[in-house]
């Protein structure tokens, strides 16, 4: 440990599995206090235990649906008072859904922009207020390369991760004519080796290996991205080593993007 965010207290959303899992677990062995939200419980009960077994009083678990307005504001008050603060606030929850326009119908369209894009809105809205005591401060929201670029097939994920990108820019600029010294920057992974590929499995009938392998064939660099690249990155932002980085979103795509 190298306490890189050492007396930082954050607050990080889809903590069950996955990419929050791993910010969950980066963001306290580096020092952070945080709290782990996410509509699991159980498996956030689960992840805090893991982390607080190897850094004893760092991880508090927290239930929360990212859609609920209401839920939001009583998590985040609850956080404040679990970790005496939040400066950095990690929107990771996300989901998937849908195919092209045609295929996709009007109720998986709204969920995901629910839970995608109004969930970062309601993060945000409700966390600014509390983290500006604290300062300086750092929101980074998961967005994706999806949020990019557009696919043919991919209208809701593709709509919603765009705004999360545009949303993370507005907010940082609010935040810095507020001299609020808060920044605020998006993440924007590729396929990464995560559950979330468990629905590209569930569609392509094939072996996680033969996917992996696809999938990797159309990176640059050869590979299927590990919830560590991204859960670095995220360090990154939230440390005072990023503090004249904002309104920027971050590529993790190994080189998608530029080609």
């Amino acid at each position: 440990m190298t306490n890189r965010v050492d007396g930082k207290m954050s607050f990080v959303t889809g903590a069950a599995q996955g990419l929050g899992e791993a910010i969950s677990y980066m963001l306290a062995k580096e020092g952070s206090k945080v709290v782990l939200a996410d509509i699991n419980y159980d498996k956030v009960v689960s992840v805090s235990e893991r982390i607080n077994n190897e850094f004893p009083e760092q991880a508090f678990p927290l239930t929360l649906d990212v859609t609920s307005e209401d839920q939001w504001k009583e998590s985040l008050i609850e956080a404040e008072k679990l970790m005496e603060g939040i400066n950095v606030l990690v929107n990771n929850a996300g989901i998937g859904g849908g195919t092209t326009i045609e295929d996709t119908d009007y109720e998986t369209f709204q969920n995901v922009m629910k839970v995608d894009t109004d969930s970062v809105f309601l993060g945000c809205k409700y966390a600014i207020p509390i983290m500006k005591n604290y300062s300086p401060g750092s929101i980074i929201n998961t967005s994706s390369i999806s949020g990019l670029i557009a696919g043919h097939n991919m209208v809701s994920y593709n709509t919603a991760k765009a705004g999360v990108w545009m949303l993370s820019k507005s907010v940082a600029l609010h935040c810095a004519r507020q001299a609020y010294n808060i920044r605020c920057n998006s993440i924007h992974p590729t396929f990464i080796n995560t559950p979330i590929l468990d629905n590209m499995l569930n569609r392509s009938n094939v072996e996680r290996d033969e996917l992996l392998m696809k999938l990797a064939r159309q990176v640059p660099l050869g590979k299927v991205g590990e919830p560590n690249d991204v859960a670095y990155t995220v360090l990154f932002l939230a440390s005072d080593e990023s503090k004249f980085i904002t309104g920027s979103e971050i590529k993790i795509d190994g080189g998608i993007s530029a080609m």
